[in-house]
């Protein structure tokens, strides 16, 4: 599978991006391939314009952008990916504060971390530390991007999220297995 991830930040750089170096070694370490990794400040109509661009790319499969999730007014990741999807994952969001629970407590409220569908891709939105890019990646993003994974996994549901009524379903996407 081929991943973008966008961090979003305004204080950042690529070279000191924590989470995104984290999100690309798990990416690669799990048989994926990194597709483009970029940086953007905290700006709604950035953050979609690169989103946009890589949702019509075919050597884009899945986006991940982190930051951008919490509450303040320079926190504009959900208003910027929200109209770009089809639909929206809503359980990626409740599992991902019942888990964050278990290690930040009642903070994990703040999280507006969000998952959906949007022209055949997954688009995943994470908060900016590290260990919410870990949680998220091990926890929920990782295993459903593994065919192995039972009962079902968002992997094999890819080539599906390009039907539709005046399109056939593309081939099956490899997994790391194959």
């Amino acid at each position: 599978m081929m991943i973008a991830v966008l961090t979003v930040s305004d204080s950042r750089t690529l070279e000191d991006d924590k989470s995104g170096n984290l999100l690309q070694e798990k990416i690669q370490d799990s048989g994926h391939r990194m597709s483009v990794r970029s940086l953007v400040k905290d700006d709604r109509f950035v953050i979609r314009a690169f989103v946009s661009s890589w949702l019509i790319s075919e050597e884009v499969d899945a986006i991940i952008v982190t930051g951008g999730t919490g509450l303040t007014g320079r926190d504009l990741s959900p208003e910027a990916i929200r109209p770009l999807l089809e639909r929206t994952i809503d359980g990626f969001g409740e599992l991902f504060r019942t888990l964050s629970y278990e290690d930040i407590g009642p903070s994990a409220m703040q999280s507006r971390a969000l998952a959906g569908t949007a022209n055949g891709r997954l688009v995943f939105c994470l908060p900016g530390s590290r260990g919410a890019c870990e949680l998220a990646w091990d926890r929920l993003i990782g295993p459903q991007l593994d065919t192995m994974t039972r009962p079902c996994n968002l992997a094999e549901l890819l080539p599906r999220l390009r039907e539709s009524a005046d399109r056939p379903a593309l081939p099956r996407v490899p997994s790391r297995r194959d």
